[in-house]
């Protein structure tokens, strides 16, 4: 087995998997990054690999299907011989009124956020368990604070964090670690925003980048099993 530790990231072809990337493979860390799109997937990964050539990985894979995600840990570990970090980062947002919040959105939204995430725990947990490795899941603030036209969202957000603090519970006895991050608002492309020079108040996506590096340094006899994370100061 290689000493190289390794990643793996479910939607990190942009916004807060992107930035994880990156922050991962400056610190020396090879990164599979993955997306339902193999040539967004590949795009992205060549990007990085700018950073440190050979550190970076692009697959397709959707966290909807188990196979799907058992085939891109596979490929981790055919590739580089290990997984050590699961970031599990995939994640869709449709707002709406429960009056015009269609089955299709709900749907959408559930397999992705919660469903998705537990395919991933699933497909990765013989690995995880081999290195000793760490889960981490990116949720969000709304996965507490509900509010209007989010029904759909805070259901799907609210099941992650609670099915990650309780999965943090089952495995924590097996040297898995287990965290979630709950940011605010981040400059991402999430729900088809354009970030720009006036998304400097948020939260950039390397900010949780370096979350996840802190998480991942901290001592064996430590958990942080919870982040809330929120922009300094709101606009």
């Amino acid at each position: 087995m290689s000493e190289i530790k390794t990643a793996l990231i479910t939607g990190g072809s942009k916004g807060i998997g992107y930035g994880v990337a990156e922050v991962l493979i400056k610190e020396g860390i090879k990164v599979a990054i993955t997306s339902r799109s193999k040539a967004a997937a590949d795009e992205a990964a060549a990007e990085l690999n700018k950073i440190k050539a050979g550190y970076a990985l692009g697959i397709e894979s959707d966290v909807r299907n188990f196979e799907s995600q058992k085939g891109a840990v596979d490929a981790v570990i055919n590739n580089w011989g290990r997984l050590d970090y699961f970031i599990a980062n995939a994640g869709i947002g449709h707002f709406a009124p429960i009056q015009t919040l269609t089955t299709e959105q709900w749907h959408e939204m559930i397999d992705i956020n919660l469903t998705g995430v537990f395919y991933s725990i699933k497909a990765s947990l013989e690995a995880l368990k081999t290195t000793k490795g760490y889960f981490i899941s990116i949720a969000s603030l709304a996965g507490t604070n509900f509010f209007p036209s989010a029904s759909g969202y805070n259901a799907s957000k609210f099941g992650l964090v609670g099915f990650t603090q309780a999965i943090m519970l089952d495995l924590r006895n097996e040297g898995i670690k287990v965290s979630t991050i709950m940011p605010g608002s981040v400059a991402t492309h999430f729900n088809n925003h354009e970030p720009s020079e006036k998304d400097a108040w948020k939260i950039q996506p390397e900010d949780i980048g370096q979350i996840v590096s802190d998480l991942i340094k901290m001592p064996a006899r430590t958990l942080p099993s919870k982040i809330e994370v929120r922009p300094t100061v709101p606009k």
